[in-house]
């Protein structure tokens, strides 16, 4: 058996979505074009090495990625009784650079070159965090204005709504200002779609950066200019920058904590000298008897940031826990102490209702 015929034996198995087996399939074209032809107990590491030379840097890493997926599979069916893409290094390509806007200044520059719609959705963006994907697939039932926040349910991409990316991007995201200020500049539409393109359809990503995107930030002035997927970044960025525990941005975000720290946990070396003040502050309390260092800081709720004359007193999953209900035992003065050093983020983001 050739590697060809490997590949389109796995190809005729595989289980995913369309796409993902077209670019699956793209992507092993690369191998099956320089070494369809080689018998797969004759394939070296030695060729794997070559080929991949050959790939271009912005796809060498998922070209080899999905050779050696392939490959791992002829293991399994013990048609081979190694992988030999496996002893072939494989370094991730270097990621972009990001590049998050520096102000709020800076982003409203570029939404003003913007029309009555793409231009709120920018400032949106910014003020969420939301995927690009999530943030077109966004409808208008899914903003809860009484409770100051939005669900993220769904994306759009490649033409066609589907799940969010992992089991954590369903959640709800709490509304700053900016983004009320930002809904509130929508015209009125009857239009589901909360940020809809000129036909009153979804708005493609890659058409909107190309067409839109890019031209706007030219004439703002804004160079080098950012990625869309920067305004995620700058979301990512404001929020520690402002103090915002790691914990409650990933959960913001949809990401992991892993992922927030590894990405932006520069931004939050703070938070150490916070972390090191609380512990000591509860040491000498409970050395001194039980007796509180000073008075807690306020829970905030997510309807905080919403304009006056608006604001709801109903609960919902994302508010910050409310002092008057307690999360410990409230028995002695130590007891006491805890509570109040309780993370307010105690019911953060569960999933949001259907």
């Amino acid at each position: 058996m050739t590697l060809a015929d490997l590949v389109e034996e796995y190809l005729g198995m595989h289980q995913g979505e369309r796409v993902t087996i077209a670019k699956l399939r793209w992507l092993l074209g690369k191998a099956t074009s320089a070494l369809g032809g080689v018998r797969l107990a004759d394939l070296s590491p030695k060729e794997i090495y070559a080929w991949r030379q050959t790939i271009p840097e912005g796809h060498r890493f998922e070209a080899t990625q999905a050779l050696r997926q392939v490959l791992r599979r002829a293991v399994e069916w013990e048609w081979l009784t190694d992988n030999p893409a496996k002893r072939v290094p494989n370094p991730p390509r270097r990621s972009k650079k990001r590049r998050p806007f520096e102000s709020w200044e800076q982003i409203e520059a570029v939404a003003v070159q913007f029309g009555p719609v793409y231009g709120p959705m920018v400032i949106f963006a910014a003020a969420t965090g939301l995927r690009p994907s999530e943030l077109f697939g966004l409808e208008c039932r899914d903003i809860d204005r009484d409770a100051g926040v939005a669900y993220v349910r769904r994306a759009f991409a490649n033409g066609r709504l589907k799940p969010t990316k992992t089991r954590l991007s369903n959640r709800a995201v709490p509304l700053q200002a900016k983004a009320f200020a930002a809904l509130h500049r929508l015209p009125l539409s009857e239009n589901p779609i909360l940020f809809a393109n000129s036909r009153g359809g979804r708005i493609d990503v890659r058409g909107f950066g190309r067409s839109h995107w890019k031209p706007a930030q030219q004439r703002a002035g804004i160079e080098p200019p950012s990625g869309l997927y920067d305004l995620r970044h700058t979301y990512a960025t404001f929020a520690l920058r402002a103090g915002l525990p790691v914990f409650a941005v990933s959960r913001f975000m949809g990401s992991s904590i892993a992922m927030i720290g590894y990405h932006y946990g520069y931004l939050a070396h703070d938070s150490r000298a916070h972390a090191v003040s609380l512990l000591d502050a509860l040491e000498r309390a409970v050395d001194a008897g039980g007796t509180a260092p000073g008075r807690a800081a306020k829970a905030v709720v997510a309807s905080a940031s919403r304009p006056p004359g608006r604001r709801s007193r109903r609960m919902v999953d994302v508010r910050w826990t409310s002092r008057r209900h307690g999360v410990v035992a409230v028995d002695n003065e130590r007891s006491r102490l805890a509570a109040n050093l309780q993370s307010p983020l105690t019911d953060s983001n569960r999933r949001p209702p259907l």
